[in-house]
């Protein structure tokens, strides 16, 4: 696991911070050395006294950090720099313009040289605390790359007030149970927010999940790590709130949490999720759980990428856990009570 390289996907709607955030990374003394994989250079505008020396498609920075720019085929961009001396601690790709961000997600699962040399670490999506409503409403781009996070960086959160932002970050959770939300203002975030997330790591899996069902007994928290105090997060069974000036916010896409207390069958919880993964994958961004299989001893744990289906028993379950079995579905156009039913029936 260790010898592989760290990869992290940086996406966030036009406008985010993306660009600042990257030069930051590019151009500071933190001392290590990043690969930053961009679409175009002209975007970033590297500054010319921090070159030390650039090939046709590779700049490299000062501070030991190279920029290189995706010219068609990423895995050919990421096998290149695998190749190159020294490695790296991390590669960052920027997805700008794309859509969603899990075509991007699945080549580290699917390409053989890819996932012999790198691991996906995490999506991170910086959003403008600005004028993210209005761009949630209008683009299905902005709300999946919301969904598909593993953590949301709010930014510009200097240019509203209190209010807006609690309002931001409840329709962001109701996109997306799953990430924590980290403030900035300027793209100024500590890189180990971004870096080292874990976000496709099975061992943490359980640790992601919401710590309760909202609409089940106590409201789930989510800790916001830079806000000091926790959130209650919105009750999922509904979609829709009130943004500024009263506009109610409709989403295609959201997230499900599920739970049972009884073990399931882990025949039938297989069965159904194959399935549903099937019919539904192209709409299910990601889903993650933790599932307390009849007559065994280890928790269940799983997680997808539209059809890329992962899982393994993990460790045992501890004498003073508690057992039970929950997992989160995040996606477009999810039947929630269909999802209920059909996970419910999976009790052994």
């Amino acid at each position: 696991m260790t010898d592989k390289t760290p990869v992290t996907v940086l996406t966030g709607y036009l406008g985010a911070g993306k660009t600042t955030l990257l030069n930051r990374i590019l151009s500071e003394d933190h001392g290590k050395r990043y690969a930053v994989i961009v679409n175009e250079f002209g975007e970033i505008g590297i500054d010319n006294d921090l070159i030390v020396g650039a090939d046709e498609e590779v700049f490299e920075m000062n501070n030991g950090c190279v920029c290189c720019t995706v010219r068609g085929d990423l895995i050919r961009v990421v096998s290149g720099l695998m190749k190159r001396k020294g490695g790296f601690d991390a590669i960052i790709v920027e997805t700008t313009g794309l859509a969603d961000p899990g075509p991007v997600a699945q080549t580290f699962f699917v390409d053989e040289d890819v996932r012999e040399k790198t691991r996906l670490d995490s999506v991170v999506a910086l959003v403008d605390a600005r004028h993210i409503h209005e761009q949630l409403d209008r683009s299905r781009e902005a709300r999946e790359q919301v969904a598909f996070a593993d953590r949301l960086i709010l930014n510009k959160t200097d240019l509203v007030d209190e209010a807006a932002l609690a309002e931001v970050e409840a329709r962001l959770r109701a996109l997306n149970p799953l990430a924590p939300i980290t403030r900035a203002e300027r793209s100024r975030v500590p890189l180990e927010q971004i870096l080292g997330v874990g976000g496709f790591d099975l061992d943490r899996v359980a640790e992601r999940l919401p710590a309760d069902n909202p609409g089940h007994g106590e409201p789930g928290h989510v800790h916001d790590e830079n806000c000091g105090h926790d959130h209650h997060s919105p009750d999922h069974g509904h979609d829709h709130h009130h943004g500024p000036r009263g506009h109610a916010h409709q989403d295609d896409v959201k997230g499900v949490s599920l739970s049972l207390e009884r073990p399931l069958d882990g025949q039938a919880f297989t069965r159904w999720l194959d399935r549903l993964l099937a019919e539904q994958g192209p709409d299910i961004l990601r889903a993650k759980g933790v599932i307390d299989v009849k007559g065994e001893d280890r928790r269940l744990v799983f997680q997808a990428v539209h059809m890329i289906l992962e899982g393994e028993l993990e460790r045992p379950w501890r004498p003073d856990e508690r057992r039970w079995s929950r997992a989160v579905f995040i996606g477009r156009n999810l039947d929630e009570a269909a999802l209920r039913a059909g996970f419910e029936a999976c009790a052994a």
